[in-house]
């Protein structure tokens, strides 16, 4: 019998422990792993925080007006993320730029730990988001003012890129066949609003014009859409700008007899309805609910963290051709009111 010496013994011990180790090690890190996620997914299914992190305020101001249920899909997502991340979230809003302005100094003079902004008229946001940052509270923007953000002194932008969205709408009446459409906008000043048809017009190969709205008064949306598909029966294509707009298009589309198509930007569950019905044409969705709740989400990192995500640029949300092939899978989660 051959012997082994002492020290080839103690090697062979010594390998047959490492790899025992080791493999103990891998089995004891893919556990912990898991039951780590499988802890984070209950506590946010029961609305506990996934972390133990101080519980940071962070408030977001933004143009809406009242009923938009546009921002009712961002504050959905942006509640989500605060639960995930123990934020106390508030939320304000006015479509008065100066007012939206003075929100923005109440948190300012309140000390939150965040902000989010959306800049839909950014010069008269600037004052009062670069006092944010002046006073070490860290600044995102989303859904509008992607241009000057960073110039604001915000950390990085969440949102679509307008013109690039107007662009993709251009392209798609093009593939339609549309040659004489209508851009309503229903909120003078919104720089995001213009790009959006400035976009189209850029890419369409037909006519595009833009129709100005009121869009706190629906009954005036409907009669103004109206009034022009009856003055001028070549229009084959109406793009509103808002979810909300389109039912009052499509509505004037049936007492003017007009054959146009409706279509819209942005989704809620009566735009996928719509668009599973034929009753629109397609919808351009920018995800809203994801704005919302990456924005906490990256102010979360960042007080955690340092983590800053864009590189500069904006974080891009959208833009997304939706029609009625994509519809149905989508209308469960705009029911639910994440998309």
């Amino acid at each position: 019998m051959t012997r082994v010496p002492d020290g080839g013994v103690r090697a062979a011990v010594g390998a047959v422990l490492a790899v025992a180790l080791t493999a103990a090690l891998a089995g004891c890190s893919s556990t912990g792993g898991k039951r780590a996620e499988d802890a984070r997914k209950a506590a946010a299914a029961q609305g506990r925080a996934a972390v133990d992190t101080p519980r940071w305020t962070f408030a977001m101001v933004t143009h809406s007006g009242d009923g938009d249920t546009f921002w009712d899909i961002v504050q959905n997502g942006a509640k989500q993320a605060a639960v995930k991340d123990n934020i106390n979230f508030l939320y304000a809003h006015s479509d008065e730029a100066q007012t939206q302005a003075q929100l923005i100094d109440s948190y300012v003079a309140k000390k939150v730990d965040g902000l989010i902004v959306s800049l839909a008229k950014p010069d008269a946001m600037r004052t009062a988001v670069e006092k944010a940052v002046k006073a070490g509270i860290p600044v995102i923007t989303v859904n509008s003012g992607a241009e000057q953000s960073k110039a604001f002194g915000a950390l990085t932008h969440i949102g679509q890129d307008e013109t690039v969205a107007g662009e993709a709408v251009g392209e798609e009446l093009d593939r339609r066949g549309r040659k004489k459409a209508l851009c309503v906008l229903h909120e003078q000043g919104n720089v995001g609003h213009e790009q959006r048809c400035a976009g189209a017009r850029k890419t369409f190969d037909g006519d595009l014009q833009n129709l100005y709205v009121d869009g706190t008064n629906m009954p005036d949306v409907q009669a103004s859409v109206l009034a022009k598909l009856q003055s001028d029966p070549s229009i084959d294509a109406v793009v509103t700008l808002g979810a909300p707009f389109a039912d009052a298009a499509v509505q004037a589309k049936k007492t003017a007899g007009s054959k146009a198509e409706v279509d819209t930007f942005d989704l809620n569950a009566k735009v996928a309805g719509a668009l599973e019905a034929g009753t629109l044409g397609f919808a351009v969705d920018q995800q809203p609910y994801l704005q919302g709740y990456q924005a906490v989400d990256l102010l979360w990192l960042y007080r955690y963290n340092a983590d800053v995500l864009g590189g500069g640029k904006p974080v891009l949300t959208g833009p997304q051709i939706i029609t009625k092939d994509q519809a149905g899978a989508l209308k469960g989660y705009t029911e639910r009111g994440t998309r």
